[in-house]
């Protein structure tokens, strides 16, 4: 039997626009009083969600329980850009690929765990909170081109189709003469993050509790887990633990998972007269040509900038950080869209990575029917979604040769000592984010 106190729960601050823009959730279920079920998935993002219907799949007869700190969609599923993307995407590099075997496993695996969402949202009838409508890499600068033209002859090796495209033709779609060139890829599937998973939580409470606005403050583990908050427990044979970062808060790879916060402002809608000031397409995302450059996406009236990474380890951020950062969001605003004048921003949000020195996730089952899926490394849309899905696989006992591959990987690597990280991890992403120049 172990005990596990929580170190710090999730307490995400100022509201997503992503969020913002749905309308105000009904009350929330707070757990309260003694409970029990057959399983219990703490964290209600898409890595404990894609485990919850995974298991509705599986053992269907089961009492599921699901719990979260805050109300779904509020956090990190809710709080970043929405992109699904199918393709090799390391935030670490220079062009977001990795050695071809690795990309083609990983391809592989993102394109199951798209179609699972796929069918979710067919399921549930959110296909508006989920389009198949590819993503753009936009260059800003002659070095950028050149990273495209690696990433597209890496995508020539892997036989991935794209599409090549100027500058004007981006101009044509973006509204903006702000990018030299670009690449367009079609796999990637465009989500409002926050509505998705909301309706996705929504769609399973007929067949499965889901509690919120339950922090989870200890875990013991043995025969029966038993998973307590402030206000109440529940007991469960099996539990699976979704909370990505939140797993070093219960002692789980301490001294392995870095946590970084990625920020984003969302303006207010446009004007028609700014629509047409802007002209380009309604709907579109675009990624940088250098990883640590700002991804830009409309959606309709509106357009959300994100850009800069900090080191929190903490695992919290401030008002008074996400301001500062919102400087910077509202330069790269207008540096992309001058026509647009000083159009304000309406809200400004951050949201926590988690990452690994070598890029590898939290996966396994790390005590006897205690199973984790975390440590996304900057890809939470999609890669918690897999790892949500095979940790009910794994815990299942339902056997794949995906699950196997996931087993295959190593797991994240030890940081190197605290004074090192303290100083090291903000000097590498200042120069990372230096060096993406104009990108930014």
């Amino acid at each position: 039997m172990s005990m596990h106190q929580a170190v710090r729960t999730p307490a995400d601050i100022n509201m997503s626009g992503w969020y913002g823009l749905l309308p105000p959730p009904k009350a929330p279920e707070v757990l309260r009083g003694r409970h029990t079920a057959d399983w219990v998935i703490v964290g209600a993002g898409f890595s404990g969600l894609a485990a919850a219907r995974r298991l509705s799949q599986l053992v269907p007869g089961d009492r599921i329980v699901v719990i979260d700190a805050q109300r779904v969609g509020w956090g990190a599923a809710g709080r970043n850009s929405g992109f699904m993307i199918d393709l090799p995407h390391e935030l670490g590099g220079e062009n977001y690929g990795g050695s071809q075997d690795h990309d083609r496993k990983r391809i592989r695996m993102n394109r199951a765990a798209i179609e699972f969402s796929a069918a979710a949202a067919d399921e549930y009838g959110l296909q508006r909170f989920f389009v198949r409508a590819g993503k753009f890499h936009g260059a800003a600068t002659d070095h950028g081109l050149a990273v495209l033209r690696e990433f597209e002859n890496h995508l020539t090796g892997l036989d991935e189709p794209f599409e090549r495209l100027d500058g004007q033709q981006l101009k044509t779609i973006t509204g903006t003469d702000f990018f030299v060139g670009g690449t367009f890829t079609p796999g990637t599937v465009m989500a409002q993050p926050a509505g998705f998973i909301r309706g996705v939580a929504e769609g399973l409470s007929s067949r499965m509790q889901i509690f919120e606005k339950s922090a989870v403050i200890s875990l013991q583990t043995g025969k029966l887990h038993t998973v307590k908050t402030a206000e109440g427990d529940i007991a469960a044979p099996r539990l699976i633990l979704t909370v990505n970062g939140h797993l070093e808060s219960f002692g789980f790879f301490n001294k392995r998972l870095l946590h970084v916060f990625t920020y984003a402002s969302m303006t207010r809608p446009l004007s028609k007269s700014e629509q047409a000031a802007l002209g380009g397409e309604p709907n579109w995302g675009l990624i940088p040509a250098d990883p640590m450059g700002s991804t830009i996406r409309r959606i309709g009236d509106r357009i959300v900038v994100r850009n800069t990474f900090t080191y929190n380890p903490d695992m919290s951020t401030s008002e008074k950080q996400i301001a500062q950062i919102g400087a910077a969001h509202d330069r790269s605003f207008r540096a992309r869209f001058p026509m647009l004048g000083e159009v304000p921003m309406e809200f400004r949000w951050g949201g926590h990575l988690c990452l690994s020195l070598n890029s590898a996730p939290a996966f396994g089952e790390v005590e006897e029917r205690v199973f984790v899926a975390g440590c996304c490394n900057g890809l939470g849309t999609v890669q918690g979604t897999l790892y949500g899905m095979l940790a009910a696989d794994l815990a299942a006992g339902a056997d794949s040769s995906m699950l196997s591959d996931a087993l295959d990987e190593p797991s994240p690597s030890k940081l190197y000592p605290r004074p090192v990280m303290a100083i090291g991890a903000p000097l590498r992403l200042w120069a990372m984010q230096r060096r993406a120049g104009r990108e930014l």
